[in-house]
């Protein structure tokens, strides 16, 4: 996956004309090596870009409108060096529609107690300057991060990255083509949603292509490209041997890398960046896809079997925020409990379509009947997902609001192996248990298609929730089911009241 412009994070200082040509110099000064500082640590793939002084009403509102138009802004930052009057501010904030994070530092770490003096005071005034803001942003009611200490601190710099993250997110999500092939799944409520809704609220388009439409673009692969791509299997992959060239089921290999080329080349000539089949509605597909879609989301693209539109956009959108960090994040499925008592595991999969960014070591590509679907036997990528902290996510239409659910989960290796089942899976402890988990996760209607990432953490989520104003409903170690009850509730008269606000 590419992206056509560069993004970029505004960083935005207030002050004001009475504290002259001098002081305003240094509050210039100051503020490009808070910013410079800042930059250097984030890891967000995102470029910090200062910008002038903002000291008057009509350089602020400019200032929001151009972060508004400029395709590659995908955030501001802003901060109050010294006392920064906030009725300026009003009409810009009011205008701002990009994700805003209030930066509440200061550009020493140490007072100067022996030196201080008046002038020291007037140029450093942020800690009432960005009290005047923070009231501002309040009384209009702007979603916004605020984070408090020196950049130089660990803890800050990656408060901000988190939030970074979130407004990647944010920004792939708004501008998201996505291409289902077929409907969802006949008769399952949970796929469903309101397309529609989803376009106003985060910006995805939803659209759907008949099925054959791809098969017309898996028959234009040429016989020479299938055979580079076959390669390129046996080069990355541990491919078994009957699949390999010259082995009894090299022909499969062949049609799966066909799969491959013709959706891929669909997805890019129509800028798509996440997609869902459906096996239910294969046309004339002779397999159900699935080591190609393997391959795509490990490529960056969103992806969810049997219509659901909602998991691939979410597949893509943490994709995007993930962008350079270890770890990576698939499309997943709570399948089967062990409920052994004390060791109470989940075991996750989801048929052929697990991404391999969160695999254990090399996968091996294999081919294996498949009850479903009505097809020959589809080639797939076999392995388990590597241990350590992760998460899963689901989004629900409840009407109303879409709801995010998401549960911390500590994934380990399979206690035992798993010879009889030729499917990429996952193995987690849900936190803080298995019962408790459950019971909340379905208490809040969580679907049962998930996105599984073992590179971001519940405060990404947290800021893109608060960027798109979406409900999340986050299962975590202190979680206990009677006060998830309450939030629940207490979230419904919130998200009910806010819609006439």
């Amino acid at each position: 996956m590419t992206v056509s412009v560069a993004p970029e994070v505004w960083f935005l200082t207030g002050s004001q004309d009475l504290y002259g040509e001098e002081t305003l110099r240094q509050v210039a000064e100051q503020s490009r090596a808070i910013a410079a500082h800042l930059g250097a640590r984030l890891g967000a793939p995102v470029e910090l870009v200062w910008k002038p002084l903002l000291k008057d009403a009509g350089a602020i509102r400019r200032a929001m409108l151009d972060a508004n138009s400029a395709d590659g802004c995908v955030g501001v930052i802003a901060w109050m060096h010294t006392f920064s009057p906030a009725k300026m501010w009003i009409s810009g904030l009011d205008v701002l529609r990009k994700p805003l994070l209030h930066l509440h530092t200061q550009s020493n770490v140490e007072l100067p107690w022996a030196t201080i003096d008046m002038d020291f005071m007037n140029l450093n005034q942020a800690a009432h300057g960005d009290r005047e803001f923070g009231y501002v942003q309040t009384r209009l009611g702007v979603a916004r991060k605020t984070v408090a200490g020196h950049v130089t601190t660990p803890g800050v710099a990656a408060r901000v990255d988190a939030w970074a993250r979130a407004a990647l997110g944010r920004a792939e999500l708004a501008s998201l083509r996505l291409a289902r092939f077929g409907d969802n799944m006949r008769d399952v409520a949970v796929t469903e949603g309101d397309k529609v809704e989803a376009q106003l609220r985060f910006g995805v388009s939803v659209n759907t292509y008949g099925v054959n439409d791809l098969v017309t673009a898996v028959d234009a692969a040429t016989d020479a490209a299938v055979t580079e791509l076959v390669k390129e299997y046996q080069d990355v992959y541990a491919v078994a041997t009957e699949l390999r060239e010259g082995g009894q089921r090299h022909r499969s290999l062949r049609y799966a890398a066909r799969i491959e080329l013709g959706l891929r080349g669909f997805l890019r000539d129509g800028g798509f960046g996440a997609f869902t089949t459906n096996f239910e509605d294969l046309g004339g597909l002779r397999q159900l896809p699935g080591l190609a879609v393997q391959r795509l989301m490990a490529d960056g693209y969103g992806f969810a079997g049997e219509g659901d539109w909602k998991t691939s956009a979410l597949v893509r959108t943490l994709k995007a925020m993930a962008a350079g960090l270890p770890g990576g994040t698939s499309f997943m499925e709570d399948y089967t409990y062990d409920l052994a008592p004390g060791r109470e595991l989940v075991l996750g999969s989801h048929m052929l379509e697990v991404c391999p960014s969160i695999a254990a070591g090399t996968p091996r590509v294999e081919i294996h009947p498949l009850g479903i679907g009505g097809r020959e036997d589809p080639v797939r990528l076999v392995f388990d997902a590597a241990p350590g902290e992760a998460l899963v996510l689901g989004m629900a239409d409840l009407g109303d609001r879409f709801r995010l659910v998401a549960n911390e989960v500590d994934v380990v290796a399979p206690p035992q192996p798993l010879p009889q089942l030729p499917v990429a899976r996952a193995v987690w402890r849900p936190r803080p248990d298995l019962a408790t988990s459950a019971e909340s996760w379905i208490t809040a209607g969580g679907p049962h298609h998930t996105v599984y990432s073992s590179a971001l953490g519940g405060e990404e989520l947290a800021d893109f929730a608060e960027m798109t104003r979406t409900e999340l409903v986050l299962i975590g170690s202190g979680t206990t089911t009677r006060a998830l009850a309450r939030e629940l509730r207490w979230n419904q008269a919130y998200f009910r009241l806010a819609q006439g606000f």
